[in-house]
């Protein structure tokens, strides 16, 4: 059934994302949309290992660390933490089949969570409500499903829009930022790689733009981390630049990155973490769209600097318009990314250049 209207605040909420980076920076927006309307309540966030990190320094939340990594042990462990818990409400907001196992483990009153059509792998068996059907928003985007869970726990569409960040960035990482970035020229970073190869762009295009940039005046920095995708497409990058970049791809943590695109005047970025990072951050991103709409998982405050080639994939497979998929469709291919060309991106550098004057 759909979730009721709240008449009373809660003492406590349990939140309950686990991962990744971008859903865990727009989740923050819901969760202090919730502290805004419900002060005095206790907030408790089960997180992941590497997005607490990111946001282990955000005010009045206690972190329960779930590592998924972990295997039996982590389980073992959480088990013996969450039993002396007991919330008013468990705000379920991923749908992976660890998570749901973990919800089932929570002790709470309320167990809310998605609609039926994005339920999945058990999801619903472990809530007792669920946020209003997707088919009855009108908004699209993840970050808005979020809000409805804020709304849910008694948010009010203020609390909630627009959606306001407040991830405290610590002193020696904003000083890393301001010494490494160009204080003469804004920065431009170029986070390049996502999570799966073909959701990257083209290196000789990131290096086209990234020669734009430059006669633009701005400072182009890269970054990214450790992880081989990323610095085989840095490398490749590199390869094929012919001006001079700040190369910082697997050299910084991840509050120095977050640090950095919260200086920089623009990001590039595919469907990454980083967007998001940015983004909560009040940056502007250029994202790089092919495989899932970005209306729904694109930089929320930038949707208008996408350069958007879902829209051509999903009628060119589906036979269809975008806004008549079902939410969450993605499209197949390894080379959909190439559909992005360096003039749609520079174009949209202007636009956005044009709109800071």
């Amino acid at each position: 059934m759909a979730t009721s209207i709240m008449t009373a605040s809660p003492k406590s909420i349990c939140i309950l994302r686990l991962s990744a980076l971008g859903d865990v920076c727009n989740a923050v927006a819901a969760v202090q949309a919730i502290q805004t309307r419900h002060p005095d309540c206790k907030i408790t966030w089960i997180i992941g290992k590497v997005e607490f990190q990111l946001l282990k320094h955000l005010p009045d939340i206690e972190f329960i660390v779930f590592d998924k990594r972990g295997g039996k042990a982590a389980v073992k462990e959480f088990k013996q933490t969450i039993a002396r818990y007991h919330f008013d409400i468990l705000l379920h907001m991923q749908v992976a089949l660890r998570a749901n196992y973990l919800a089932w483990l929570i002790r709470a009153k309320r167990k809310i969570g998605y609609d039926w059509v994005r339920a999945k792998e058990a999801h619903s068996l472990v809530v007792s409500e669920r946020i209003k059907p997707i088919v009855q928003r009108k908004r699209w985007h993840v970050l808005d499903s979020f809000m409805d869970f804020a709304q849910a726990a008694g948010a009010t569409e203020s609390d909630c829009y627009p959606p306001r960040w407040n991830i405290p960035v610590p002193d020696a990482d904003k000083r890393f930022a301001l010494e490494t970035l160009d204080s003469e020229k804004p920065a431009f970073i170029i986070c390049p790689a996502a999570s799966k190869e073909e959701r990257c762009w083209l290196p000789e295009r990131y290096a086209e733009v990234a020669h734009y940039a430059h006669r633009r005046g701005l400072h182009v920095v890269l970054c990214g981390g450790p992880a081989p995708l990323d610095m085989a497409l840095a490398q490749a990058i590199q390869n094929h630049c012919k001006v001079q970049l700040t190369d910082l791809v697997g050299k910084t943590t991840l509050t120095q990155m977050f640090a950095l695109l919260g200086e920089a005047m623009f990001v590039l970025a595919p469907d990454t973490g980083p967007a998001h990072m940015a983004n909560a951050q009040g940056t502007t991103v250029i994202g790089l769209y092919a495989h899932s709409d970005p209306n729904r998982t694109g930089p929320y405050g930038s949707l208008q600097y996408v350069a958007n080639a879902y829209a051509y994939h999903v009628e060119k497979q589906l036979n269809t318009a975008p806004e008549k998929t079902k939410w969450g469709q993605r499209v197949k291919g390894s080379d959909l990314m190439s559909h992005i060309s360096v003039s749609d991106v520079t174009t949209l550098l202007d636009h956005a250049l044009a709109d800071t004057d």
